[in-house]
């Protein structure tokens, strides 16, 4: 078992592994049912993912890297996401990129050191008539500003 995952965390993805191990095309409702209910899919389980699903842990790799909706890594509480799609780049995504990078501190990919936020690139959220456009956690946000962005992050995570 991974040291890093809990006893209930290790338990939910042997019951997923379990749920899916027979279902045709089983890996993506997998990985998504792993992710859903722990916030990542950790590396170290990819081997009993491959051996349940008859696959090898380089397929299994290959899935979750592909899709960036995966993450491997736990994160923060909330999650930011930048839009840098075309439609937001024209409207100065760009900008917003760098001013919320510098406000929280870190890089895409990476949470804030109070482990509130972490901030992941998105292309399109459908929202181009408001570009630019974020998402905070489950809820798209149009025609944002840094300061916007920094004021729903105060309201959410310290609201």
């Amino acid at each position: 078992m991974d040291n890093t995952l809990s006893h209930k965390q290790h338990a939910q993805i042997q019951a997923h592994i379990q749920a899916h191990q027979h279902v045709p095309g089983g890996l993506m409702p997998l990985l998504h049912a792993i992710q859903d209910d722990i916030g990542y899919v950790p590396e170290t389980v990819y081997p009993e993912i491959a051996k349940a699903l008859a696959l090898s842990v380089a397929e299994v790799h290959g899935v979750v890297s592909f899709y960036h909706h995966f993450r491997t890594h736990p994160i923060g509480k909330h999650v930011l996401q930048i839009c840098r799609a075309e439609s937001c780049q024209s409207m100065g995504s760009a900008n917003l990129e760098a001013d919320l990078k510098a406000k929280l501190g870190v890089d895409y990919h990476q949470t804030t050191a109070d482990g509130n936020v972490t901030l992941l690139p998105v292309y399109c959220l459908g929202n181009c008539g408001c570009s630019p456009a974020v998402m905070l956690d489950d809820e798209v946000y149009g025609r944002m500003s840094a300061e916007k962005v920094a004021d729903l992050i105060t309201e959410v995570c310290h609201g």
